[in-house]
């Protein structure tokens, strides 16, 4: 393939850069748990890159507990644990590598993350030195995003907050939901997926690279600075 000229990289966050998804994975069995319901694998794929209020609507629908029990109820019910359990979130392998290769080279980025603000603090809190090498985040709850992923929402507001006036050809994503390629390809960039094993290859079709962990990613397959180590 041509390889685009890459200037500026966006991250997703959830399952990418960090191990969050094992607690949301955690916490969503044990609420359905208690309605004799199961949180497996297929219910999970279709969440990841909502938002929070879109994630409890599909579960709570696919769960067939519509009339049971409310999206906001189990929000609620689910929030306790989260704030105890959010903060223990560890940075994925290759994610801090990558993310101190982009800085040391002068290559600005940015995340984009379906989280809200509140949950986004508490997952980051053990691990500022690496977010801060970031030059902005948009969260899933920042007013630009009108719509969630697999709109484009997210990474266009991204976009318009780097320095300057850049092109989103020059963007590369790295994602690994296919709601998150989606989005990142209509907002017309470039995308590697780094997906969940479990994923069906179908749903990899979109990205223009998929990796198994960032730990597999080439810089210079981008024309970007390789690794010195």
């Amino acid at each position: 393939m041509l390889t685009p000229t890459i200037t500026h990289v966006i991250f997703d966050m959830d399952g990418l850069l960090l191990d969050s998804e094992r607690i949301y994975t955690l916490l969503n069995g044990k609420i359905l748990e208690r309605y004799g319901k199961i949180f497996d694998w297929p219910l999970q794929a279709k969440l990841m890159g909502k938002r929070t209020i879109e994630s409890a609507q599909i579960i709570v629908k696919e769960s067939g507990l519509t009339g049971i029990l409310s999206p906001e109820a189990f929000l609620e019910e689910r929030e306790i644990m989260l704030q105890m359990l959010l903060p223990t979130c560890t940075l994925l392998p290759g994610a801090e590598r990558l993310v101190k290769h982009f800085h040391a080279n002068g290559i600005s980025m940015c995340v984009a993350t379906a989280t809200c603000t509140d949950h986004f603090l508490l997952k980051t809190q053990n691990h500022s030195r690496i977010f801060a090498m970031m030059h902005h985040v948009v969260k899933g709850d920042d007013p630009e995003v009108k719509q969630g992923k697999p709109a484009p929402d997210i990474f266009l507001a991204a976009l318009r907050r780097f320095e300057g006036h850049v092109e989103a050809s020059k963007c590369l994503v790295f994602e690994d939901a296919p709601y998150g390629v989606a989005a990142a390809k209509e907002a017309g960039m470039s995308v590697v997926m780094v997906p969940d094993p479990k994923l069906d290859a179908s749903c990899h079709e979109r990205a223009d690279q998929v990796i198994s962990s960032l730990l597999k990613f080439s810089p210079q397959n981008w024309e970007l600075p390789p690794f010195e180590d």
